[in-house]
């Protein structure tokens, strides 16, 4: 369904991706692991083509200079020249890190907002079932973005890219300075996400302890390079990935 192969991003003279290729298959949870700086918003930016927005605006202010090369295929096509809004118009839809929501906006209002490609119909049953999914936002529908937790503000952020009507969930560190018990709730929601709406799912997570018991398959970045993939159990059974993440060996 979802192939990107030898990726390459330069940031003026910094490697920030370095030859990465990952796959995700349709229904399937594909984690990306890595400390910060690995890499891991780049390559969601990369996927989704935010990276060719921010190119353009580096150009256009006499910023740094920023190179891509590689591919991205989905559903057969060659898609690494599409810009981003051609690619959410075809399904692909990022939910970016640190929620990005519209904080002087409700919470009904950043949810509608997201709606922006989907049918009347779509919109209404969307809605119902972000709001059956995180129940805790049907209480504070009419409250503004910003004065809601982190927590609220994550789920609000994955409802909105649901409203979008994904087919494949870009989700950029969704458990970033959250406690644990809602780190383990968000993962349980987006496994119930996979199952239930039959969508793919791409998470990158410096926090894997969460998300490696919900993931088909995943990817360790270091550096910007991709050193070890694996099925979930290859991964938890790889003593360097248990050391690393698990604390323990």
């Amino acid at each position: 369904m979802f192939e990107a192969a030898g990726l390459m991003v330069f940031y003026e003279n910094m490697l920030a991706l370095n030859n990465v290729s990952l796959q995700c298959g349709e229904n399937k949870i594909v984690g990306v692991f890595g400390a910060n700086s690995a890499g891991k918003s780049t390559l969601m930016y990369t996927l989704s083509g935010i990276i060719l927005d921010i190119r353009k605006k580096e150009e256009m202010a006499g910023g740094e200079r920023i190179t891509i090369r590689g591919k991205i295929v989905y559903k057969g096509k060659d898609i690494m020249s599409d810009k981003p809004s051609l690619r959410a118009r075809s399904g692909i839809v990022l939910c970016p890190e640190r929620r990005r929501i519209f904080p002087e906006s409700t919470v009904l209002e950043n949810l509608r907002i997201g709606s922006y490609l989907a049918t009347t119909a779509q919109a209404a049953e969307t809605l119902d079932y972000v709001l059956t999914t995180f129940p805790a936002l049907k209480r504070i529908l009419k409250r503004l973005g910003g004065f809601i937790s982190g927590g609220e503000q994550q789920m609000l952020a994955i409802g909105r890219a649901l409203m979008a009507q994904p087919k494949l969930l870009l989700l950029d560190e969704p458990l970033l300075g959250l406690s644990p018990a809602i780190q383990y709730l968000l993962a349980k929601a987006i496994r119930e996400i996979r199952d239930q709406r039959g969508m793919s799912i791409i998470v990158s997570e410096q926090y894997a302890r969460p998300i490696i018991p919900i993931i088909d398959y995943g990817y360790i970045l270091e550096n910007g390079a991709a050193v070890v993939e694996g099925s979930k159990q290859e991964l938890l059974d790889n003593p360097d990935v248990k050391s690393a993440y698990f604390g323990t060996s």
